[in-house]
């Protein structure tokens, strides 16, 4: 007689597995762990939007993983997510992940002038890294197609910036303008 053996998903405190390693490896694991599941990945978001401090930078990453995966999983979280890209007391591992992720899905077309607003304030700010700054010229490029009338702006923004920027960022900008 064979016995069919189911797999379980083992379960994970998604809170302890955060703060128990900041590495690739922990990422890919909680990653894993979420998959495609919703609920799952609404307890990360949670932790992601309410979690204390560090929790907050550590879950960041598996975010932006989990959405490079699973798309579809972001899109109740949008709003909210623009919203604490707001925030001025915002991690720059939270906006990176944010900003990076947001440059690869579909944004509804209600949040479209709030997300540009938030990228050109970024890429204006001389407080802001070069890694968010370069995820928020990417957001900006891919409004261009539907939006000409910011090709303007950011030409204008991105010709102030450059002097004043690293070679990152005018590598990145040198690309939105050929474009």
């Amino acid at each position: 007689m064979i016995v069919a053996v189911s797999k379980i998903k083992e379960t994970m405190d998604l809170k302890e597995s955060l703060l128990e390693e900041h590495s690739k490896k922990q990422c890919d694991k909680i990653v894993g762990y979420i998959g495609s599941d919703k609920k799952l990945f609404a307890g990360l978001m949670n932790l992601f939007f309410e979690g204390e401090y560090r929790i907050t930078q550590r879950a960041a990453w598996p975010v932006s993983n989990c959405v490079k995966n699973h798309p579809e999983l972001i899109v109740p979280y949008i709003k909210q997510m623009l919203d604490n890209l707001s925030k001025k007391d915002l991690h720059d591992a939270v906006k990176r992940n944010t900003v990076r992720l947001l440059q690869t899905v579909k944004i509804p077309k209600k949040y479209h002038g709030q997300l540009m607003n938030i990228c050109f304030d970024f890429i204006q700010s001389n407080e802001t890294a070069v890694a968010i700054k370069a995820f928020s010229l990417t957001i900006l490029q891919n409004f261009t197609a539907q939006y000409p009338e910011i090709i303007p702006e950011l030409k204008l923004v991105i010709q102030e910036r450059s002097n004043y920027e690293t070679a990152a960022f005018q590598a990145r900008a040198r690309k939105i303008l050929k474009l």
